[in-house]
């Protein structure tokens, strides 16, 4: 088994009030896009702060297993002096990453005489006609994509992003969605989110985080497996549907029934094989006309909800509900 590229074990910051973490285990594979969820306030900045160096944790644990020794991390909101221009900023940037690294490791590796990737990374992220223009006439989007840009001038083994799509309109975040699945092709990204369709859009792996505590570990489509009953849309004619949903109510396998109207009835079973194997016959047993059947596509957003609005387990005992091993 591959050794996780980070790794952490009882992690806890306490701000009073609750606020902070409270025992987090953290695993995140190497390779690919672990995406970090949460809704605000739920420590998804101070773990990745933690994991990063960036912030002590009261108690526990970071392990990271990195071949290089690089990791770079995005902030949700950058900031850069307003007089630099954007091509300024990265050969300032590369040159203050090249001597702080040497001079920490004693190594002469990334030496900053060698030529600065300036026009490769500005074209990574979107700013390639903006190189010559000040940074303090950015959009906060503009500057965003800045700040990733900064990050990769060393090819980090590690890239964590504190919400990196944020501040982008609907064209930057595709963008930035398609970058983001890309880095994760030949390293390790961590990126948190507030919008989860764009994590279940590129990440490989999930984590949710809740008030201090990870709730959730595993592959995307394992928490919604987990967390959603499998549902089908019905349209029958009308006059049939009474009976239908008479009949269906009925039914054992069957979790939940709603009519939707017009004859439009959805039906949630306790497991996929179960509703594709009963749905038809109690569909022809009840008589109904039916018009159109179509399963429902289940969402993150829907397992997220679905996760977070039950009960925790006590945070003593760092249980987490993980596909994988802790």
């Amino acid at each position: 088994m591959n050794t996780p590229a980070v790794t952490t074990t009882g992690l806890v910051r306490d701000y009073g009030d609750g606020a902070g973490l409270h025992g987090v285990d953290l695993v995140v594979p190497r390779g690919g896009v672990y995406g970090l969820v949460g809704p605000n306030g739920a420590g998804k900045t101070t773990l990745l702060s933690i994991v990063a160096g960036l912030r002590r944790a009261d108690a526990g644990e970071v392990r990271l297993s990195l071949g290089t020794g690089r990791l770079a991390v995005c902030p949700d909101a950058p900031e850069f002096e307003p007089w630099l221009t954007a091509a300024e900023v990265v050969r300032q940037s590369y040159g203050l990453a090249t001597r702080s690294g040497r001079a920490a490791r004693g190594t002469r590796d990334a030496d900053p005489s060698s030529p600065v990737p300036v026009a490769r990374v500005l074209a990574d992220v979107g700013l390639t006609e903006a190189a010559d223009r000040r940074t303090g006439g950015f959009s906060r989007g503009m500057t965003q994509r800045l700040g990733l840009a900064v990050a990769l001038i060393l090819e980090p083994e590690l890239l964590i992003l504190d919400e990196p799509s944020s501040a982008l309109d609907p064209v930057g975040r595709a963008d930035m969605l398609a970058l983001i699945a890309r880095l994760g092709r030949d390293r390790t990204v961590i990126f948190s989110s507030h919008v989860l369709a764009d994590v279940q859009r590129v990440a490989d792996t999930v984590g949710v985080l809740d008030r201090g505590t990870i709730l959730f570990q595993g592959p995307v489509r394992d928490l919604i497996d987990r967390h959603l009953r499998p549902a089908w849309e019905l349209r029958v004619r009308e006059e049939t549907e009474q009976p239908l949903v008479d009949l269906l109510r009925r039914q054992e396998w069957v979790t939940s029934v709603q009519v939707k109207g017009n004859g439009s009835v959805r039906v949630e079973a306790e497991s996929t094989d179960v509703g594709e194997r009963e749905l038809p016959g109690a569909i022809a047993a009840a008589g109904a006309a039916l018009i159109s059947l179509r399963p429902l596509d289940a969402d993150l957003e829907a397992a997220f909800l679905a996760l977070t609005r039950t009960p925790h387990r006590p945070p003593e005992g760092r249980r987490t509900d993980q596909a994988g091993a802790v």
